[in-house]
C-alpha cells in the first residue's frame, strides 16, 4: 500500500464530474487500499478519487465504532455511487475537507440517504445511511460530482479557519 498525494482546491479536477468505473480489476482494488491508507494518514473519514487526482467515481470511508457515543462505525469502498433516495429532513453541521485543509463551514445535509453503488469487485449494492454516515457519503459523492463543501455552505459567515492548536481528535471529527 502507498500514501498518495492529496489534491487541493483550486485544482480543476476537484470541480469536474468524475467518470464512471467500467473495469473492476486488481488495479482498482489496489487503488482502494492506497486510498484507505492515504485517508488514515491524513486523519480523514472519507476520501474520493478526485482528491488524489483520479477522475473516477470511487470513494472510501471509515469510522471506527464508538460505544460511548453509540456510533456503530462503518467501512466502505464504493464504485459509481449515487444517491437514489434522501430524507426530507435536513441537518446542518460543520464539515471540513482534506482538499481544503484548515477550514470548516456549516453545511446542510439530508439526515438519511440510500446509496446505490458497486463494490470494487463490481457487485451491485445498496446502503441505507443515517446521521454522520449519511453526511460522509453525501460529502464524498459531492466530490465525484465536482462539488466541494464550500459550494454547499448556506451562510458564508459560517466558514472559518481552524485554530492550528486544535487537538487532532477534534479535527478528525470535522474532516470528511
Amino acid at each position: 500500500m502507498a500514501i498518495l498525494p492529496v489534491t487541493f482546491d483550486p485544482d480543476p479536477i476537484l470541480h469536474e464530474k468524475a467518470k464512471r468505473i467500467k473495469t473492476f480489476d486488481a488495479g482498482l482494488r489496489k487503488l482502494v487500499d492506497d486510498m484507505f491508507e492515504t485517508m488514515h494518514s491524513s486523519i480523514g473519514v472519507g476520501l474520493a478519487a478526485p482528491q488524489i487526482g483520479q477522475s473516477i467515481r470511487l470513494l472510501v470511508a471509515e469510522l471506527k465504532p464508538d460505544k460511548e457515543a453509540n456510533e456503530r462505525g462503518f467501512k466502505v469502498a464504493l464504485c459509481n455511487p449515487e444517491i437514489v433516495k434522501a430524507s426530507e429532513e435536513m441537518i446542518s453541521d460543520f464539515e471540513g475537507c482534506l482538499s481544503i485543509p484548515g477550514w470548516i463551514g456549516e453545511v446542510p445535509r439530508h439526515a438519511s440517504v440510500v446509496v446505490k453503488a458497486q463494490t470494487p469487485e463490481g457487485k451491485e449494492m445498496r446502503i441505507k445511511a443515517n446521521d454522520y454516515y449519511a453526511r460522509v457519503l453525501q460529502h464524498e459523492i459531492d466530490h465525484l460530482n465536482g462539488i466541494l463543501f464550500t459550494d454547499r455552505v448556506v451562510d458564508i459567515k459560517t466558514i472559518q479557519r481552524l485554530d492550528p492548536k486544535t487537538p487532532e481528535e477534534e479535527v478528525q471529527l470535522l474532516e470528511v
